[in-house]
């Protein structure tokens, strides 16, 4: 009975697994949609050729990456990644060794080289006519190729030739492919640098391009080995040994050193992460902060280096010892230690400096006091004469108009002596009455002004005849000129 049991739990498992073999392979399967490999290899060769309108798609893409890159918008970058051609001699490099096609390999090589000498020279020519020549941001990201570079090359390439191996092609992979292995922009940056004669920026953007064109068909090249495409065959065997051989030495010129490079770019990307956990993690202090942190991977005869500036108090020299031994756990055993730190002489005395901007602040606000008595005595205020003319007509119904000017009267020798108010008023009405005195006295309790001159305008002949009031103010004023202060 247990036999049984086990048996059908057997065939149950074998069932289930077979069950879920077909199933997994008819949901990653490439047969559904495949195209043929002769309508592939004639799309990839017809990209490959660089000629009319291809060659002048590519120069428009590379002004517009130029542009991009040179105003720093990665919006500008992107939509020249999306009309570049670039990536057809790349990928006919990969099928063609991929399917021991000769001819296919030449013609790729030769539009590879002619698209890099149209686009570094479209790129150079226009950073030596741009007004701008500053390394942005843009520029310098193209620069320093990552092993995320090669990566995202590697896992491009693979997405980009399955999308051509496709009946319909008209699915968003290949210009996301386009954007995401950013051929077009290190080739403008190698541009900049030959413009601006930066030699650096060239060497390593040239670099970026070259590491992201391998890939890209070595991405190529094992997905042609996947789906198994037919190599081609020679009827002159002698021919096909020595294309095969030729075609082998340029496999491994171009792969193998990439190999050698994408491992060393791994190796800077674990230095690179093990010492900013080491620094994140050693030093933690309270009063002191690592305000710059320098990597640098061993090069030659050089061991790599991680050198730290740091800012706050300064710390003794036992507990920089103490994180020099801390290096060994994080795998930095060979990594040298560079901590910049302000001296004791350097040390900034924060109570004499707090001291020193105390009384320069108190210097600045006595002068500030000065002046600001000194614009009271000569400034003239304006007076509210939209509210004293609604506020008039209430008092006085027969005056028609007001004019108030507000001034300080100045004796010959320039010396200010009191603050005077000058009333224009005209009647309704000719030979109206108005109370004059009434009028002066309210001015004075309405503006604080004891000084007021009245002048009533006849409404006749417009002439202008001073008040009573305004000569018996005039003579109180005179009387008092000399104990009054200025308003």
């Amino acid at each position: 009975m247990e036999n049984n049991n086990l048996e059908q739990d057997a065939t149950f498992l074998k069932r289930w697994s077979a069950d879920l073999r077909d199933f997994m392979r008819g949901r990653f399967s490439l047969d559904e949609d495949k195209a043929s490999q002769e309508e592939v290899v004639a799309t990839i060769t017809k990209g490959v050729v660089f000629r009319g309108v291809n060659l002048w798609v590519l120069i428009f893409a590379t002004m517009i990456a130029s542009l991009g890159l040179n105003v720093n918008s990665a919006a500008v970058i992107i939509g020249a990644m999306l009309v570049s051609p670039i990536m057809g001699p790349i990928m006919g490099v990969g099928l063609s060794l991929g399917i021991n096609d000769f001819e296919l390999l030449k013609k790729s090589l030769r539009n590879l080289v002619l698209m890099f000498i149209v686009a570094i020279i479209t790129s150079t020519v226009y950073f030596l006519v741009s007004p701008l020549s500053s390394n942005s941001s843009e520029l310098l990201a193209r620069t320093v190729p990552t092993t995320y570079d090669v990566l995202i090359a590697f896992f491009g390439g693979l997405a980009g030739f399955v999308a051509q191996t496709r009946t319909d092609r008209t699915s968003t992979v290949i210009p996301g492919v386009a954007i995401a292995t950013a051929l077009i922009p290190p080739l403008c940056t190698s541009g900049f640098g030959i413009a601006t004669g930066q030699p650096r920026i060239f060497i390593g953007a040239f670099y970026l391009f070259f590491i992201n064109s391998v890939f890209i068909a070595l991405a190529t090249y094992a997905v042609v080995h996947f789906l198994k495409y037919e190599k081609k065959a020679f009827v002159n065997k002698v021919r096909e040994r020595n294309v095969k051989r030729l075609m082998m030495i340029i496999t491994l010129v171009t792969f193998i050193p990439s190999v050698f490079v994408g491992f060393n770019m791994v190796r800077r990307s674990l230095f690179d992460a093990m010492a900013d956990k080491y620094v994140s993690t050693v030093f933690k202090f309270p009063h002191t902060r690592v305000i710059e942190c320098n990597k640098h991977y061993a090069s030659h005869d050089t061991p790599s280096q991680i050198e730290l500036v740091l800012l706050g108090e300064t710390l003794e020299e036992s507990v920089i010892e103490n994180a020099r031994l801390q290096m060994e756990g994080f795998g930095l055993e060979d990594v040298e230690l560079i901590v910049r730190q302000a001296s004791k002489g350097d040390e900034v005395n924060v109570a004499s400096l707090q001291a020193s901007y105390t009384d320069l602040l108190a210097e600045k606000n006595r002068r500030i006091e000065q002046m600001t008595s000194q614009l009271k005595r000569y400034r003239v205020t304006n007076v509210e004469v939209d509210d004293i003319s609604r506020e008039v007509g209430t008092v006085m119904p027969v005056i028609k108009t007001i004019s108030l000017m507000k001034g300080i009267t100045f004796d010959v020798q320039g010396t200010p002596l009191d603050t005077t108010l000058v009333c224009v008023v005209k009647p309704t009405v000719p030979n109206a009455v108005i109370d004059r005195n009434v009028l002066v006295n309210w001015l004075r309790v309405r503006t604080k002004v004891m000084n007021v001159k009245l002048f009533v305008e006849s409404a006749a002949n417009a002439s202008l005849e001073p008040s009573a009031a305004a000569v018996a103010s005039e003579k109180s004023a005179r009387k008092t000129a000399k104990t009054t202060p200025a308003r």
